[in-house]
């Protein structure tokens, strides 16, 4: 759990400096123009909200000793984390298809630098679902292992706040 506090303060301040980053260049000059927010992002905030809910279902199947619903909401999470992975993927290119690349104009150099910080994040967030996967379906998940799960939620859920968070820098500041 100690180890959580720690990755989640440094992801914090690595997204706390680009928020910086980025009001500090958006009041620099006038070549700043809004980057558009592909309607994808929308559906990708509840793939991402939904997969929220999956995992806490999972986590309270697996209190009350359902282990099968366990596997199967957190393989529903697993999988919707996949989905917005390739929504994000999706929005990227209408972005490009727009003509909005990574080097157009600041703010869609800090839309694409935010939005593929949190997709890095979110493959770590993977990693450990897909590990809690992989013990769940080996029938592994003792004791010792409710930790982890917590850990993973904990992390997801979490991503969850920084997307919402991103959304509404995109949608105000954008």
């Amino acid at each position: 759990m100690t180890g959580l506090l720690v990755l989640l303060a440094a992801s914090v301040m690595l997204f706390a400096a680009f928020t910086s980053a980025f009001f500090v260049r958006r009041g620099m000059s006038n070549d700043w123009v809004d980057t558009p927010i592909p309607s994808i992002l929308w559906v990708n905030t509840g793939v991402l909200l939904v997969s929220s809910l999956a995992i806490e279902l999972a986590r309270r199947a697996l209190r009350s000793g359902k282990r099968v619903w366990f596997n199967r909401y957190w393989t529903a999470a697993t999988l919707l984390g996949v989905v917005f992975l390739g929504g994000q993927y999706l929005a990227w290119r209408q972005l490009n298809a727009a003509g909005f690349y990574l080097a157009t104009n600041p703010s869609s150099s800090f839309f694409f630098l935010l939005t593929c910080a949190h997709a890095v994040h979110l493959l770590g967030g993977m990693s450990a679902l897909g590990y809690i996967e992989v013990e769940a379906l080996m029938l592994r998940l003792g004791p010792g292992k409710r930790t982890a799960i917590d850990v993973s939620a904990y992390f997801w859920h979490f991503l969850d706040a920084i997307w919402i968070y991103l959304m509404a820098l995109f949608f105000f500041w954008g």
